[in-house]
């Protein structure tokens, strides 16, 4: 009666499915984690001024006034105005070749510098810049670089929560599964139990094969969950990384996130464990 889980048996497949997809889910949610707090350390005192002004003399006048007044700033760890032919080649891919001004035909392209501050950027902070700048350089525009990364943040979040939903969702179905495991297998061996108990067995005692058995299930399916998950999950990385994106390869999952990945297998185990013993324990109470 009620011998241990063998390959060919349903759960042990079941299981690897439910581990191999969580943990594609918690590798997703842990490189979102890393990507988002990467941005959010780089960019904390950014700053981006723009010197929007036609004329190209009265351009870098006033963009130079901007990057002495930022200089001398106590508050500033440093200043730098992007040179013309690095701004240019940052807007050619989607405006193609631009002029730097009126008198050559071309479309006039503000003066940038880049701001890093040696602390956050607070609305106050910025609001009290903004008056000191229009002082030096009217033409200059200044924006904190967070708040055009906002959106962003906002998606990575709502990636996040949706990981955090289907891994959820994954401990739920398994849970289910081995709930309709142990209920086939009591009613499959009814008889056996009803002796057994005759015997003298408890229900402790019954519930402990169970679960036995759910536990070498759970196990197997949750090594072979486990090593199907991080193939697709290297697949998938090797994918990504072939962007050669900055805010991609900020996505790297570190030895403490590995950790988390390892011990999903481990969770699972023990969430098939306390459902097996669980439902045996209160059919048998409704049984006998």
């Amino acid at each position: 009666m009620m011998q241990h889980g063998r390959i060919a048996g349903p759960m042990p497949w079941v299981i690897a499915i439910m581990i191999a997809l969580t943990v594609m889910a918690a590798t997703a949610g842990l490189a979102l984690a890393n990507v988002a707090g990467g941005a959010r350390a780089e960019i904390a005192g950014g700053l981006t001024v723009q010197v929007v002004e036609a004329a190209p003399l009265e351009r870098n006048r006033q963009a130079e006034r901007a990057l002495s007044w930022f200089a001398n700033r106590e508050d500033v760890a440093s200043v730098r105005r992007v040179p013309d032919d690095e701004l240019a080649a940052l807007i050619e891919p989607w405006l193609g070749e631009l002029g730097t001004g009126a008198e050559d035909g071309g479309v006039p392209v503000p003066a940038l510098i880049d701001v890093r501050l040696s602390g956050p950027v607070t609305a106050a902070r910025l609001e009290q810049m903004r008056q000191g700048l229009a002082r030096q350089a009217p033409a200059a525009r200044i924006d904190a670089q967070a708040s055009w990364l906002a959106p962003v943040f906002d998606a990575i979040r709502s990636l996040q929560l949706l990981a955090v939903g289907l891994i959820v969702l994954l401990a739920a179905t398994s849970a289910a599964a081995v709930w309709l495991s142990a209920r086939s297998a009591l009613g499959a061996n009814r008889e056996t139990i009803e002796t057994i108990h005759h015997l003298g067995g408890t229900d402790g005692q019954i519930a402990a094969i169970f679960q036995r058995q759910i536990a070498f299930d759970a196990a197997l399916g949750g090594a072979a969950g486990l090593l199907l998950g991080l193939a697709a999950v290297f697949v998938l990385g090797q994918q990504f990384a072939d962007l050669g994106s900055g805010l991609v390869a900020g996505g790297g999952l570190g030895a403490a996130d590995w950790v988390l990945v390892g011990a999903i297998p481990l969770v699972g185990m023990v969430l098939a464990v306390i459902t097996a013993r669980y439902t045996v324990i209160s059919a048998l109470r409704r049984m006998l």
